[in-house]
């Protein structure tokens, strides 16, 4: 645990860039080079507003506009618009939320989803994201291009240049043209992004007065009727004769509808989907400022602000536009020119420069916000080796590296060749980016945490939910390949970075969510409502040393059929006389541990005077409501030398170190927590009375107890090695349900028998132990002449059917044995050892082969000065038996009832 003298705010990204100083030279403490390396210049106005508006400008409100109009009527226009600003509205409250909750540091939207999901979510957004950032790119690319050659292309008809057209046309031509504006953004891009920052304000002045001419345009201009021509195809011509009326009722009563007819760009037949997904573009650039976040001063506070303002006047700009054309303009020609602002402005170049600087801005704004994301997904080492050169900066901090691989990605998109063939991709790829914003603070929400303290408070879960939900459907309306595909590759890359299980140390919304839900279930879990029907172990296993234990832990994992099971350890000693807590730090080696091990378990360690009583304490207070330990698992207490597990499994070798977990444990470490077995030498930490005491204290509390000896004989779980055959070649599990050390008290249907019973059963439910055969020994003495003991055995039969075991039972005659016992055995009596021996000698006749057995635990003695014999007794009737489960059940555990 984090010591009060812990720095705040522990992040991925900041520790890798505080890393990366110092082995620069640069001081972690002072923040030497810092400025240099991570420069925060910009406020809310250059960082957040005006990329963010010239992002929703962008080639969509000059070459567009006209289209949506045109194609989907005013109405389906403003719905579309409408439908659009909802969406995004409703992510814009939830990267509120967010950037107000915390530090926000390079990477914007990608930094705030991985914070806040975890790396899995975060990493795999954040790549689809970055792709959509490409896409758009690529979109304003091809649209600069689209105006360029509308105003400077030779005209498809004729071989001559006539004025300014001059620039040849054709797909090739395109992706040339695309190529070159994209190499000036590359060399802009690699200059930094505080001087783009700078000189766009010098681009929204220029874009504002743009605006300006078109909206003053139709108090001067007079109706006027144009001639435009198209070429489909390689011969056929359509010339059509648009008019431009001014402002007219009967224009907008005619443009309210909508009319959707073929594209003249791509020769395809438009729907609402398609339009609506051409449109949506305009809404891609919410994020822009967000993504500047590495180099805005105060993010927490820019982001916020200067989207909301940015996102409200961009709303308003669009609905003025949507009137103005549809009072104005003939459908005609809006859905034959996209550039018809340039067409009907007072003078014709001030939209021509407009779209330009737009189209190129929104052009170097996607590719400074994707390359600042790749550069934070190889900051935080997600995707290993292949963006590992992405993370170097320049000696000013721009992040070339991922510029260039930006700009190669972005060259790919271009040969698309047309703008409307890609909208639908940037579109999708936006959307689910939005729906992960609305997850991630739907999440945060939802999980209760108590530093979830966003500044901003204008949100709730039902926007969150809500935005998500608009987001997915508005998905599959507009396409559902792509819909498909892009969920499709999401889900890849989670599943790749979930089994590639990258280190960090965010914090894990999943963890606060299930902590959520657990408490809430325990809360219903109620013990009140018990019933043996549905009776499973929950078993607490009291573990000294692992090193020797481990076999026994894996054993309990397959016993315990889905119940708690929980790893106990004791640690001697006074908390009075340690400075700190001494049994905290050591959780991440346990938890290791059971990593390792792949064991389904719990750890609970304690500190007291005696292992006894911190038994007794783990026994109370391990677990919550009515999920609570009911047997107590113990190893055997004998005079062996136990084996050392670390050396035997590969898990543990000094040869497989690996690189370690993500919680500050590798392999060295955890076998220097551990103590070396015991050995010849070694003093014992437990006395014979006290170990007994604990199977008494544990009997009294009305906790089963199973006592465990020689499973270091089981092969490691992890070579894959089958148990020991029978005969048959079948593994087998024996169950001796009598009572060995009372011969004249034996019986097969009390509650310690039946329990022995099921444990055996549930043993052979596990998946290791499921093909293996269960068989029951029945003792019986045949040489007195008393035929009962067919009669017991055919009511041991029936009982077995009600209790639906399927087992093989075995008679054995033990005349010989029981004879040697003397009168009833009362808890003072010492069992002769001619007895225990034959037994011993019986149980190995029978159960020599079985990969595991198990015995009739007989009562601890009240009486500690009789502990050595009680455990000696135990110690002769299982010695040299292999794997041996002795029981003590107190529980009833067997139904016969459906």
């Amino acid at each position: 645990m984090a010591n009060e003298h812990s720095p705040l705010l522990v992040h991925g990204v900041y520790s890798m860039m505080g890393d990366a100083e110092v082995s620069r030279g640069g001081s972690a403490e002072t923040g030497e080079g810092s400025p240099e390396s991570n420069p925060r210049k910009l406020n809310t106005f250059f960082g957040v507003m005006v990329p963010t508006i010239l992002s929703m400008f962008s080639i969509v409100l000059f070459l567009r506009t006209g289209f949506v109009v045109g194609h989907a009527g005013l109405l389906h226009g403003l719905l579309m618009l409408f439908v659009a600003y909802f969406i995004i509205s409703l992510t814009i409250l939830s990267i509120c939320a967010i950037s107000t909750n915390g530090a926000v540091e390079g990477g914007g939207t990608y930094f705030m989803i991985s914070r806040s999901l975890g790396p899995e979510f975060g990493g795999s957004i954040g790549l689809m994201f970055y792709l959509a950032k490409v896409c758009a790119c690529g979109v304003y690319v091809l649209g600069l291009v689209e105006a360029i050659l509308d105003v400077f292309g030779k005209d498809p008809g004729s071989a001559v240049s006539q004025g300014l057209h001059v620039l040849p046309q054709g797909y090739w031509y395109t992706v040339l043209y695309s190529s070159l504006v994209l190499l000036l953004c590359l060399v802009v891009c690699l200059v930094g992004a505080h001087i783009y920052a700078k000189a766009s304000f010098i681009i929204l002045l220029v874009v504002t007065m743009s605006l300006i001419s078109i909206v003053i345009s139709p108090l001067i201009l007079s109706p006027q009727r144009f001639n435009i021509t198209h070429t489909y195809g390689n011969n056929h011509t359509v010339t059509v004769n648009p008019s431009y009326t001014g402002f007219n009722g009967t224009t907008l009563k005619n443009n309210l509808g909508p009319q959707y007819s073929l594209d003249y760009s791509t020769n395809t037949m438009m729907s609402f989907a398609t339009v609506f997904a051409v449109m949506f573009t305009s809404c891609t650039g919410i994020m822009a400022g967000a993504n500047m976040s590495g180099e805005l001063k105060n993010p927490s506070e820019s982001i916020p602000k200067g989207t909301i303002i940015a996102v409200s006047y961009t709303f308003t700009v669009y609905l003025l536009l949507f009137l103005l054309l549809s009072s104005t303009c003939d459908r005609l020609l809006l859905i034959n020119d996209y550039a018809v602002f340039q067409r009907v402005n007072v003078w014709p170049p001030f939209v021509t420069i407009g779209v330009y600087c737009a189209s190129l801005s929104a052009a170097m704004c996607s590719m400074i916000g994707a390359s600042r994301i790749l550069h934070a997904l190889a900051l935080d080492q997600l995707f290993g080796l292949p963006l590992a050169p992405a993370a170097v900066t320049s000696s000013s901090g721009n992040p070339w590296v991922s510029v260039l691989y930006t700009w190669g990605l972005v060259q790919c998109t271009l040969f698309a060749g047309q703008l409307n063939v890609i909208a639908g991709i940037v579109t999708v790829f936006y959307l689910l980016a939005y729906a992960a914003v609305d997850l991630a603070c739907l999440a945060l929400e939802w999980a209760s945490a108590p530093n979830f303290r966003p500044t901003f408070q204008f949100f709730s879960w039902h926007t969150c939910l809500l935005g998500i939900i608009s987001c997915v459907v508005m998905m599959f309306v507009i396409n559902p390949v792509y819909s498909s595909a892009s969920i499709a590759l999401l889900l890849l890359l989670l599943l790749f970075l979930h089994y590639r299980s990258p280190t960090s140390s965010w914090g894990y919304i999943s963890q606060a969510l299930i902590f959520h839900q657990v408490r809430k279930y325990l809360l219903m879990l109620d013990s009140r409502k018990d019933h043996v029907k549905f009776w499973r172990p929950q078993v607490l296993l009291m573990v000294a040393n692992p090193r020797s234990s481990c076999q026994l832990i894996c054993f309990v994992n397959q016993l315990k059929k889905g119940g708690l099971f929980v790893l106990g350890h004791v640690q001697i000693g006074d908390l009075d006389v340690f400075p700190a807590d001494p049994v905290q730090p050591q959780y991440n080696f346990w938890l290791s541990l059971v990593d390792k091990l792949g064991v389904k378990a719990f750890v609970d360690l304690t500190l007291s005077p005696s292992v006894r009583q911190g038994t007794q304490h783990l026994l109370r207070i391990t677990g919550l409501g009515g999920m609570k330990p009911n047997t107590l698992v113990l190893g055997f207490y004998d005079n062996c030398y136990p084996e050392d597990y670390f050396l035997q499994d590969p898990v543990f070798c000094e040869g497989d170190r690996g690189e370690g977990d993500n919680f500050g444990v590798d392999l060295p470490s955890l076998q220097a927590h551990f103590p070396p077995v015991r050995h010849a030498e070694s003093p014992r930490g437990l006395q014979p009375e006290e170990y007994v005491s604990i199977i008494y204290d544990a009997i009294k509390m009305g906790k089963n107890v199973c006592l465990g000896r020689y499973f270091f004989q089981l092969p490691p779980e992890s070579k894959g090695v089958t148990y020991i055959k029978g005969n048959d070649n079948v593994d087998t599990i024996d169950v001796w349900p009598t009572n060995l050390l009372s011969p004249g008290s034996a019986s097969y249907a009390d509650v310690c028998s039946l329990f022995l019973l099921q444990m055996a059963c549930v043993l052979n439910m596990a998946n290791r132990w499921r093909r293996a055969r269960l068989r029951i020994f029945v003792c019986v003495a045949t040489e007195s002449g008393d035929q009962g003991w067919l009669t017991n055995e055919e009511q041991f039969r029936e009982l077995l059917g009600m209790l639906r075991i399927r087992a093989t039972i075995k008679i054995v005659a033990w005349d010989n044995v029981a004879c040697m016992f003397r009168g009833p055995n009362s808890e003072g009596q010492k069992v002769s050892e001619d007895f225990l021996c034959a037994m011993n000698a019986l149980l190995r006749e029978h159960s020599s082969t079985a990969a595991v057995r198990f015995l009739y635990l007989p009562h601890p003695p009240s009486n500690s000065e009789l502990s050595q014999q009680y455990l000696t007794q135990l110690d002769m009737l299982t010695r040299d038996l292999g794997p041996t489960l002795l029981i003590h059940g107190v529980t009833p555990v067997t139904c016969t009832e459906l």
